[in-house]
């Protein structure tokens, strides 16, 4: 019964919103995040923990703002994902402008696939969405969710557009054969990783857990590690997805140094774009949560 309720809940939210006027939706979908957000604590906590850590000489009442525009485009992020159905070629340029397309066809032409290395900014769900539209479709990886049915709706909308998702936990064979192909993967890397999954690169000068999953098929297929984030430019009125140029990879012939020294640089190009854009990247996430071994937990117990 619960997981009907979950997805019945979820189709009827994305379907109200759906039927609005997209800037009646980015409306509701801010009011709704903020009001949401109010009532859980314990992403307020986050946020603000996190803030202290990665601007120590800031004022309390310049971290609040800054969350409080986050939670504005996590909003706006939900009205925009409502709106897929009716996102096309035509008309997506008028919603996202793409900067740094020659860095894309440069690593495309490199012919051993695309990583596309990305993060939890702004409107993110809408950067893969909109580079498919431009005409390149890509494989994304994702975590599950736990309702099938929620599962299915969620990914059915991000596939609208001619995506393709992979299950996280069953990655390396489906990964390995789109990259041969000289496909796109899309992998968001800034968040927490336990342990086993990830090496620690410093993040804000702290050491975080990241994957290392995105350094290993870098090194191993040679495919071209390609940063791309998407933002709210206030002054253009637009989201602006840009691409980099792809990131030049270490090679000492020490694959677990390697593994450790790339990541810290696709780290340092995500880190880039949160300092450029600070009230846009997702500071509820425990970041810093795993620590090494050895090492006080950095986020106060509740």
């Amino acid at each position: 019964m619960r997981e009907w309720l979950e997805f019945a809940a979820a189709w009827m939210g994305l379907k109200a919103l759906g039927i609005l006027p997209r800037r009646a939706a980015r409306f509701v979908g801010a009011n709704f995040a903020s009001a949401a957000y109010a009532f859980r604590a314990p992403l307020r906590d986050a946020a603000m923990f996190n803030l202290k850590l990665a601007y120590p000489d800031w004022s309390d009442e310049k971290r609040s703002a800054t969350v409080h525009e986050m939670i504005r485009q996590v909003g706006w992020m939900a009205g925009e994902f409502s709106q897929f159905p009716r996102y096309t070629p035509q008309n997506i340029r008028s919603i996202v402008e793409i900067d740094g397309e020659e860095n894309f066809a440069a690593a495309q032409a490199r012919g051993k696939g695309v990583l596309f290395l990305t993060g939890h900014m702004s409107a993110w769900e809408l950067s893969s969405f909109t580079h498919a539209l431009y005409g390149h479709p890509l494989h994304f990886l994702v975590r599950p969710i736990s309702n099938r049915r929620v599962d299915a709706l969620i990914n059915g909308y991000r596939c609208l557009s001619g995506n393709q998702p992979i299950d996280k936990n069953k990655s390396a064979r489906a990964i390995l054969k789109v990259l041969t192909s000289g496909g796109t993967i899309g992998i968001l890397a800034d968040h927490n990783t336990t342990l086993e999954e990830g090496v620690f690169a410093d993040f804000f000068g702290i050491p975080a857990s990241t994957t290392s999953g995105l350094a290993r098929l870098a090194l191993r297929t040679d495919a071209a590690v390609l940063p791309g984030f998407i933002h709210w430019d206030e002054a253009r009125n637009n989201y602006i997805l840009r691409f980099e140029p792809a990131v030049p990879l270490v090679r000492t012939g020490d694959e677990e140094a390697d593994v450790r020294t790339n990541t810290q640089l696709f780290t340092c190009e995500i880190e880039k774009y949160v300092r450029a854009y600070p009230d846009q990247w997702l500071w509820v996430h425990k970041r810093w949560k795993t620590r090494p071994p050895g090492d006080a937990p950095i986020y106060p117990e509740k």
